[in-house]
C-alpha cells in the first residue's frame, strides 16, 4: 500500500468527519499499523501539498495539515459512492466528451485515471462517455488545459444500443470477476477478526477492506441498474463489503480517536522540550 493512496483513504474515512485536520504526529502513528514508515508519510504529505490536496497549518499541538477544498470535494464525492449513499438513476442520455490530443504520455494517463475516476469510459483514444454528468468534469479539463468538446447523447436504438455502447465503454465481464475476486480475497483476512480482536487490528483490518474497495472507484462507473448484466456480481460484493465495514467501524474508530489524542499529546511533548 502507497503512502499517498493511505493518506487519501485515511482523509477521507477517518479525518474527513473529523475536522479534515490532523497532526503529523497522528498522520504517522495511523498508518504505522499498515506497515507505512514514517519517512513515507512525511514524503507523501510533502506530495500532496505540492499538488493541492493538503494544506499545512499550525495547530494547538503543532504542526499539521488540513484538507484543501478541492480534497474536500474530491473525497465527499468518494465517500457516496463508496457508500452508496445517492440512488443511481438513469434518464436515458449519455454524457459525451471528445478530446483533442494531450500532452505527454505521463499527462494523458493522469487525466485517463482522473476521467475513469468520475465514471467516464472511453470509446477510442479521444471520446470518452458517462450515464452522469461529472460535476467536476468542466474544471478537471481547463485545468489539464484539455481543448473539448462536450454533448449530451442518446442511442436511437434506445436501451439495447445504450448498452452495446456501455459494453464498449467498459469491460463489464473484467470488472466483474474483480468484484469476485475481491470477496474471495477479502473473506479469510476478515473472518479473523472478532470481538475479542483488538482495536487496532480491526482498524488495520477495516482500512484494507476499504483500500481494497476504492480501486473501484476507477474501475467501476456505477452504471444504473438498466445497464447491468444479471446477476451482477457487484451487488453482492458491495453487500460483503458494507457488512464488514459498519462491524469493524465501532472498534476502527475506538483507534483513531487514541490515535489522535496520542498524536497531539507527543506533539505537545515535543513542542516543549528547549
Amino acid at each position: 500500500m502507497q503512502a499517498r493512496s493511505a493518506l487519501f483513504d485515511l482523509f477521507g474515512d477517518h479525518l474527513r468527519s473529523r475536522g479534515g485536520r490532523a497532526p503529523v504526529a497522528a498522520l504517522v502513528k495511523l498508518l504505522s499499523p499498515l506497515g507505512i514508515a514514517p519517512p513515507a508519510v512525511r514524503t507523501a504529505v510533502s506530495r500532496m501539498v505540492r499538488q493541492g490536496w493538503l494544506h499545512p497549518l499550525r495547530l494547538n499541538s503543532g504542526p499539521g495539515y488540513l484538507l484543501t477544498p478541492k480534497a474536500a470535494r474530491r473525497l465527499d464525492e468518494a465517500a457516496a459512492r463508496i457508500y452508496r449513499t445517492g440512488k443511481i438513476g438513469w434518464d436515458g442520455r449519455f454524457d459525451l466528451i471528445v478530446l483533442e490530443a494531450a500532452g505527454n504520455r505521463r499527462e494523458r494517463q493522469r487525466l485517463a485515471a482522473n476521467l475513469a475516476f468520475l465514471g467516464y469510459g472511453t470509446l477510442d483514444e479521444q471520446t470518452w462517455v458517462a450515464t452522469r454528468p461529472g460535476e467536476e468534469i468542466d474544471s478537471l479539463l481547463t485545468e489539464a488545459g484539455v481543448r473539448y468538446e462536450r454533448f449530451t447523447a442518446t442511442h436511437a436504438a434506445g436501451t439495447p444500443g445504450a448498452m452495446a455502447v456501455v459494453r464498449r465503454a467498459w469491460d463489464l465481464d473484467a470488472i466483474g470477476q474483480a468484484y469476485e475476486r475481491f470477496v474471495s480475497e477479502q473473506r479469510p483476512l476478515l473472518s479473523g477478526i472478532t470481538v475479542r480482536s483488538g482495536d487496532e487490528a480491526a482498524y488495520a483490518a477495516r482500512f484494507r477492506l476499504v483500500h481494497a474497495w476504492r480501486t473501484f472507484l476507477f474501475q467501476d462507473p456505477q452504471l444504473p441498474p438498466a445497464l447491468l448484466p444479471e446477476r451482477w456480481p457487484g451487488t453482492a460484493a458491495a453487500a460483503f463489503f458494507d457488512r464488514h465495514a459498519a462491524r469493524l467501524r465501532p472498534a476502527a474508530d475506538r483507534y483513531v480517536e487514541q490515535c489522535l489524542e496520542a498524536g497531539t499529546k507527543a506533539a505537545v511533548r515535543q513542542k516543549g522540550q528547549p
